[in-house]
């Protein structure tokens, strides 16, 4: 990772705001707006079938998390996702909770296929059950590491033409031929609800003002995690830790960035 991209892209978040469309979760959308809105972006949170077109027109970038999925959300999923491939604005999706049940995973492949999304992340269990029918979830949490899910990443990335993103100890970002990884982060991140859907959010808001999907992808994988080092370094529980990982975010530098980022050798695996 070219540390030097990373924060001119950090720059131009603060100084682009781009305005994020979010169909994203009732679990997650307090959560979700305060971190764009932590790190420079513009959220808007829309779900009706009757306007996100229309919301579409004026974003940068539209994020669709299926985490509390209805039939309705559904639609309005489609709608917006069609109306941001004719616009041409980024589509990052999350399947959240893929494979746990299978409404869940069919929808996220009809999206797939439908939407064709420029990024899609999720945690290691969930990409692997986009690939492999026999995997299932423990709910919207992970029972697979990120390493095992790599291959199943590559194949994802090489079928459908998207960026894939498996959130773990090691994030993976991957276009089926070339993988990116980031080291930094801490496991009280998972301790906090919510935080893969910010992640999914912060990736729609750096593929917003960088159309190198993989190294958007990957730049906000950085942040992220080194916002969430460095709240964990400070924080008391997972409590103490929601708010400090929003602080840290508000607060950050290129200079931090630059300090606290931790390389590692691409994975080319």
């Amino acid at each position: 990772m070219d540390i030097k991209n990373l924060q001119r892209d950090f720059e131009l978040v603060r100084q682009k705001s781009p305005l994020v469309h979010n169909i994203t979760n009732f679990v997650v959308m307090n959560n979700t707006a305060n971190a764009l809105l932590a790190i420079g972006a513009s959220p808007v949170m829309a779900h009706a079938a009757e306007e996100v077109a229309d919301m579409v027109q004026i974003a940068s970038a539209l994020v669709i998390n299926i985490g509390t999925l209805s039939a309705d959300w559904v639609d309005a999923m489609m709608i917006a996702g069609m109306a941001a491939k004719k616009k041409g604005i980024p589509v990052v999706l999350d399947p959240v909770g893929a494979g746990a049940t299978p409404y869940r995973t069919e929808v996220c492949k009809l999206l797939i296929e439908t939407v064709e999304p420029s990024i899609i992340r999720g945690n290691a269990s969930e990409i692997m059950a986009l690939v492999n029918d026999g995997i299932s979830t423990k709910g919207v949490d992970s029972s697979d590491s990120s390493d095992n899910a790599l291959q199943s990443a590559k194949q994802l990335a090489l079928k459908t033409g998207a960026i894939v993103v498996i959130s773990g100890p090691t994030d993976y970002i991957t276009n089926g031929v070339l993988t990116e990884t980031v080291v930094n982060g801490h496991p009280l991140m998972a301790r906090v609800t919510g935080m893969g859907c910010t992640a999914t959010a912060i990736t729609a808001t750096f593929a917003a003002i960088n159309s190198n999907y993989m190294e958007a992808a990957t730049h906000a994988m950085a942040m992220m995690s080194i916002c969430g080092e460095l709240a964990a370094a400070k924080a008391q529980g997972n409590g103490s830790m929601q708010v400090l990982f929003l602080d840290e975010m508000y607060n950050l530098t290129a200079e931090v960035l630059s300090t606290n980022l931790k390389q590692s050798a691409d994975a080319n695996l």
